[in-house]
């Protein structure tokens, strides 16, 4: 904007005021200007904002409802009914495989190790060769023992002609009596001395079989402790051999069992299985044999020692073992699959299939007769997706000991038929509509939106 301001002649009155006066009244026209454009680009921001509050709340209302609609919707899980079954009863503990024999191959006589004559860790069997001592010296001293006796037997066959004709009735007159019996005498020598040179000859025998060690067991060789070329004597430990078929296993169990696990073993020899790390079957064929005769004060527990065929060498000696004894059969117990049992913090729960919702859930329905989509408020979610109606309640059950690797025994809380939940339940609360399942199939994991429409409304749950 241009002003033109004009000049006035000098005029002591008005030269303070006259141009003063002007300037103002310019100053104020600049002002209002710039206020009414101001004024107008804040107007045209609040319509703005404005705008996108509306637009928010809009977009907010429509996804709030669109993950109600997902939180709502029947959740498809896998359902299966509790049986009744007759289930062993074990009792469970850790032990020690222990070999049934185990020997340390030692010779019985000193001398050189020609060679060794087995596979270290490779299996041998009852009178195998293990190793070779030289023999020659003991074979000679055999040689030595024959030629002995050879010589004490001519003497004795000459002493026992000088009798048989000094007893001869034609010569018997002439001999003096104390000449038959020493001659009598000195076949009974030689006859000693014969019988002694067989003693001798034997037992160098059987020194000479000990330069060939041999297994005295069927098992396992561990690794030679001496080796070809070195003086080995009756304390040298060759080789150890150990027993793995059969094979043992000793555990324990606390002291008030005793009484149930004799009583159960005069009936029957009761059965005894080996279990892994993650509880599966390892040997199954396991027989109790011994039933110890003193309980430890120190423990309070008493050992018990099982017999493995241990046929596919999956027990080893000296290794832990997680042994379970079948002390009984428990008549028609009611049996879940242990996915089926949830842990809660009043204990365990199952969620149990219903036709009807249950009446916690009722009270948590909208007092209206009209839901928020406009739909009656007792109709079934399930009923909108063409299924049959089902709900889910959670029940407080009270389970027992395993049965088996992937059941439960349930002892209050369900009866036979009832149809639990085993897979699924992360998006389950309390009368949640559902899609029941047959046994084996399994439903689709909950996608990202289900999940936080799930958790939102406080339905999520760790399954």
């Amino acid at each position: 904007m241009h002003v033109r301001l004009t000049s006035f002649p000098h005029h002591p009155a008005t030269v303070n005021r006259g141009p003063l006066a002007r300037s103002n009244g310019c100053s104020r026209t600049l002002d209002g200007t710039r206020m009414s454009r101001t004024k107008w680009i804040l107007t045209l921001a609040g319509v703005v904002i404005v705008a996108l509050i509306v637009w928010r709340v809009l977009s907010g209302s429509g996804k709030a409802s669109g993950h109600a609609d997902e939180a709502n919707a029947p959740v498809p899980v896998t359902v299966v009914p509790a049986t009744a079954e007759n289930v062993p009863v074990y009792l469970t503990s850790q032990g020690t495989v222990t070999p049934i024999s185990t020997v340390n191959v030692q010779p019985q006589i000193s001398g050189q190790l020609l060679q060794l004559d087995f596979t270290e860790g490779g299996p041998v069997t009852k009178g195998q060769l293990l190793a070779q001592i030289d023999p020659r010296t003991i074979k000679a001293q055999l040689d030595q023992g024959i030629a002995k006796r050879n010589q004490d037997q001519t003497q004795l066959e000459t002493a026992k002609a000088n009798l048989e004709r000094s007893e001869n009735p034609k010569y018997a007159p002439y001999v003096a009596q104390i000449d038959k019996i020493t001659q009598r005498n000195t076949v009974n020598q030689w006859q000693a001395a014969v019988a002694a040179d067989n003693a001798s000859i034997e037992d160098t025998r059987v020194q000479l079989g000990f330069t060939r060690v041999t297994s005295p067991i069927d098992g396992i060789a561990g690794i030679r402790q001496v080796d070809p070329g070195n003086v080995i004597t009756p304390s040298s430990t060759i080789v150890t051999i150990t027993q793995m078929h059969p094979i043992d296993v000793i555990f324990t169990l606390a002291g008030k069992y005793l009484d149930e696990v004799r009583a159960a073993q005069a009936k029957a020899p009761l059965k005894v299985a080996i279990l892994d790390a993650d509880n599966h079957v390892v040997e199954a064929d396991g027989v109790l044999k011994v039933i110890d005769n003193q309980i430890d004060p120190n423990t309070g527990s008493f050992k018990l020692k099982a017999e493995f065929p241990n046929a596919q060498n999956q027990l080893f000696p000296g290794e832990y073992a997680n042994a379970r004894l079948e002390v009984s059969v428990a008549a028609d117990a009611l049996v879940v699959p242990t996915a089926a049992v949830q842990r809660g913090p009043n204990g365990d729960y199952v969620w149990l299939i219903t036709d009807q919702r249950p009446a916690a859930a009722h009270a948590d329905a909208p007092a209206s007769g009209k839901n928020k989509r406009g739909s009656p408020a007792n109709k079934s979610p399930a009923a909108d997706h063409g299924k049959p109606s089902a709900f889910v309640m959670m029940q407080p059950v009270t389970t027992g000991g395993e049965s088996g690797d992937t059941s439960i025994i349930v002892t209050h809380g369900l009866k036979a038929g009832d149809r639990v939940v085993t897979a699924g339940q992360f998006r389950l609360k309390q009368g949640s509509a559902v899609i029941p399942m047959q046994p084996g199939e399994v439903p689709a994991p909950p996608t990202t939106a289900q999940i936080k429409a799930a958790a939102k409304q406080g339905g999520g749950r760790r399954h």
